[in-house]
């Protein structure tokens, strides 16, 4: 065989490699979390005198969730002269009107609320929250994004925390409005139950760097200014502040115990466009962030955990040139060199990648009490879910990697609840219309690869690889809905 033959057989199986790894690292997660499962927070102190707390409310073009948000965050239990609400708004439609308006009711209430508004918006949310601090008097911030409903006491019960002087946040779990509305919110719910059940539970519990979440968390200000303040050089400045902090000797918890409920995307493309943003902004902050965290005083351990932390969102990206370089001339090659044998390295690298994936989606619902059955029943709906992002999410990681500034595109929320709520409000369609998302741009690309892994099915049959048939065909009908999806998007959006 040439070197040339070598050359793309072995960059395909390092490739698959890497896969691998994250799929073991997806699996730690599992097992690290048996280890730390009876590791609660230290039950903190008392204040003597309850320190002042500024709540935060960023918006941008959120009508259908503003008045909710409003109406809900002044049910706050706090004493009254220690809590300022500073509504955040960067909205260019009528949510500024219907902000004002229920700003002011309360304002006659004796309620102090703000309605801060900038002329332009430099920064996105993360410009916004840091100019709002200008006239921010609390010594802690919480920070609920326009679509989550906070309890009522939210703030009392962590508040305490902070009596630890280097506590810089305090992280809540996320909970669903709309859990239940469609088996796309079904899925997503799951990823994200994974994410904090497991993962943010298992960093903070093994002393690992972990992140706030944007939402649904608490900062002490001395230590977001200390860490160097809000910045807007990646799309994720939530992660990016979270990772200073730390490395500045600041301390975050997460308290699992601790919800607030948020809403879910209800779309496809809202979905992309949600995790594009996330997917983009890792990465940005992977590249501004990794070489402080290796040069830093840290274990191994740490900086290990905060690599794949950091890089994960690379995984897409990894499949992708794979699946488009390397897949196809690899298969071919061990064909014509009566090489095929070796499927069985091939069929053990794709188990360890995609079923630390799921081992880690199951072990999410099984660690928050959820249904096992329900939860296994939906895993080939969250591994096609994973396919249909492929493509969105390599290029948010290639644009991440490559230093392409973008925008930061707000989720589009329809304010709708699901079946849990005792009061479901629902919204003219033609309200939802003029939020929604804006498919993804690469329908054709993603039916160019549609037809590369239909292809390689077609062959892996002809052949009689039928260990590879179940990987292929998930990956051809995830490529195809991907594809046809897309183009259904655009014909509905140019009508």
């Amino acid at each position: 065989m040439s070197s040339i033959s070598w050359f793309f057989i072995t960059i395909h199986f390092v490739l698959l490699g890497i896969l691998c790894l994250f799929g073991l690292h997806r699996l730690s997660m599992v097992f690290r979390w048996f280890k730390y499962r009876n590791n609660q927070p230290t039950e903190p102190e008392t204040f003597s005198t309850l320190p002042t707390v500024t709540v935060q409310i960023p918006l941008y073009n959120e009508r259908l969730v503003a008045k909710r948000i409003v109406d809900s965050i002044v049910k706050l239990e706090y004493p009254q002269d220690k809590l300022q609400i500073q509504i955040v708004d960067d909205s260019t439609d009528e949510t500024c009107e219907l902000v004002a308006e229920r700003v002011k009711y309360y304002q006659q209430q004796g309620i102090d609320i703000h309605h801060v508004q900038r002329v332009h918006r430099h920064g996105f949310k993360a410009g916004a929250l840091k100019d709002a601090m200008e006239t921010a008097t609390g010594e802690f911030i919480a920070i609920f994004d326009a679509d989550f409903i906070p309890h009522t006491d939210t703030l009392l019960k962590t508040i305490h925390h902070f009596t630890e002087p280097d506590m810089a946040m305090v992280q809540f779990r996320w909970e669903h409005l709309n859990r239940r509305s469609s088996l796309l919110t079904k899925l997503q719910a799951i990823m994200l139950d994974a994410h904090f059940g497991l993962e943010q539970r298992v960093r903070c519990a093994s002393n690992m760097l972990f992140n706030f979440n944007g939402t649904a968390g608490i900062w002490r200000t001395e230590a977001i200014i200390d860490a160097g303040h809000w910045s807007a050089d990646t799309l994720t400045e939530d992660l990016d502040l979270s990772y200073r902090a730390q490395l500045a000797g600041w301390k975050m918890r997460y308290l699992n115990d601790v919800t607030c409920p948020g809403e879910l995307p209800a779309d496809m493309n809202a979905f992309k466009s949600q995790q594009f943003r996330w997917a983009k902004g890792g990465v940005e902050v992977m590249m501004k962030m990794l070489p402080t965290v290796w040069k830093a005083k840290l274990p191994i351990t740490k900086k290990i955990e905060s690599t794949f932390h950091l890089s994960n969102n690379l995984a897409y990206f990894v499949m992708l040139v794979d699946t488009l370089i390397f897949l196809v001339p690899s298969l071919y090659l061990r064909d014509q060199h009566d090489f095929v044998n070796v499927w069985w390295l091939d069929i053990p690298l794709l188990a360890m990648s995609s079923g630390g994936h799921l081992a880690y989606l199951f072990f999410g619902q099984v660690v928050l009490g959820r249904s096992k059955l329900s939860a296994f029943i939906k895993l080939p709906g969250l591994m096609v879910l994973g396919i249909l992002l492929a493509i969105n999410n390599s290029k948010a990681g290639m644009e991440g990697l490559f230093g392409k500034r973008s925008e930061f595109v707000r989720t589009p929320k329809t304010g709708e609840l699901g079946d849990e709520s005792p009061t479901p409000q629902t919204k003219p369609s033609t309200e939802k219309k003029q939020y929604r998302a804006i498919p993804p741009k690469g329908a054709l690309f993603e039916l160019a690869i549609a037809i590369v892994y239909s292809t390689v099915f077609l062959w892996a049959v002809g052949q009689g690889h039928w260990f590879m048939l179940p990987f292929l065909l998930l990956l051809a009908v995830g490529f195809v809905l991907s594809a046809f999806h897309s183009f259904y998007s655009h014909m509905q959006l140019s009508k």
